[in-house]
């Protein structure tokens, strides 16, 4: 099961646009929530959650809003 690591860059695309590529890099980390700078700008601090696949996060809480998972670290 892959986790979120503190350091790293994780990256999603836009569900209306594919060519839109949405980043979060994490600063700290706890066993529940994940704490992060968000393409680039500002801070914030959301909920981890767990599924087969592993730690996914969604900072905002709307339909089409962005999912970071552990398994999409940046290259």
């Amino acid at each position: 099961m892959k986790n979120f690591e503190i350091g790293k860059t994780y990256e999603t695309r836009s569900i209306c646009d594919s060519g839109c590529i949405f980043s979060i890099e994490v600063i700290s980390r706890t066993a529940k929530t994940l704490t992060f700078r968000e393409n680039g700008e500002r801070v914030r601090r959301s909920k981890i959650h767990t599924d087969n696949e592993g730690e996914w996060v969604r900072p905002d809480n709307y339909s089409m809003s962005a999912v970071y998972r552990a398994s999409r670290e940046a290259a």
